[in-house]
């Protein structure tokens, strides 16, 4: 297959408002890869095994968003030990001995807060106890955390988020949501839940010197949490950080061209972000 056929998507349900197709053609461009092209399928759990069986041999891989992640693990032939800790994976990429799944969720999140200084991260706290909590558990173990606080709205979310902690090697240590306030005194926090679920802390957290705050969302942006935090002088990264990070071993895993061309796949997303 040469670069004048392959393809590449973003799955999921809703999946319109998607920016991957900006970050991944950027990056096709960018790398002079003409032929390639990289699209959107709105797709829930129950049609995804019937789309991919049939995808042509043009098809170099898949992204997969919510509430997807779970089910390309299991559509998988193959699949990396850190996706399969979290039970989650966010990449399908097509090989001779089919399709291989991965969660560079994990990677990304890692990446970004080494980026912002975190090196490493013996404390961190996690709100929520969604997918993205469980990515959060695997980067804190690799920045080298030992015990993780996790701060849930419900009791079942953190007993759900065992199983991962467990394969990770990671000690759970349960927070009260009203007690968040309190334990976010740590190198990393990583907050995962819903827009407007922590709009309530901002002005409650005694933020300490060097603190980094990553707020999986990006829009709206700033969150009030995040706001508060800058103006504090805690670090802070977005949903968007993440997003391009990600991204950026996707392609590399879809197109073989290491490393992707970050500035431009960079510029793409942000200039986009910016013009919502």
């Amino acid at each position: 297959m040469t670069s004048s056929s392959r393809r590449a998507a973003v799955c999921g349900k809703p999946i319109a408002h998607s920016l991957s197709p900006v970050i991944h053609n950027a990056g096709f461009a960018a790398a002079g890869l003409t032929g390639w092209s990289y699209t959107r399928f709105e797709c829930d759990e129950a049609g995804l095994a019937g789309l991919v069986d049939g995808l042509g041999p043009e098809w170099a891989g898949l992204s997969l968003t919510m509430p997807l992640k779970e089910e390309g693990l299991r559509l998988a032939a193959v699949a990396t030990p850190v996706a399969v800790a979290v039970g989650a994976a966010n990449t399908l990429v097509r090989r001779d001995d089919g399709w291989h799944a991965d969660n560079t969720d994990v990677a990304g999140m890692v990446r970004v807060l080494r980026d912002a200084g975190l090196k490493p991260a013996p404390s961190v706290t996690v709100l929520g106890g969604g997918g993205t909590a469980r990515a959060a558990l695997a980067a804190a173990a690799q920045l080298g955390s030992s015990a993780v606080t996790v701060v849930t709205r419900r009791p079942a979310a953190l007993a759900a988020l065992a199983p991962a902690a467990d394969a990770l090697g990671i000690t759970l240590l349960g927070g009260a949501w009203e007690s968040a306030p309190d334990v976010l005194q740590a190198d990393a926090v990583i907050s995962t839940v819903p827009k407007g679920a922590a709009d309530h802390l901002a002005g409650q957290v005694s933020w300490r010197d060097g603190t980094v705050l990553f707020d999986a969302i990006y829009d709206p942006w700033p969150t009030p949490l995040a706001a508060d935090a800058q103006t504090h002088g805690v670090p802070v990264l977005s949903g968007l950080d993440l997003l391009l990070a990600q991204a950026l071993s996707q392609f590399e895993q879809f197109t073989g061209v290491v490393p992707a061309p970050e500035a431009a796949m960079r510029d793409a997303l942000f200039t986009a972000a910016a013009a919502r």
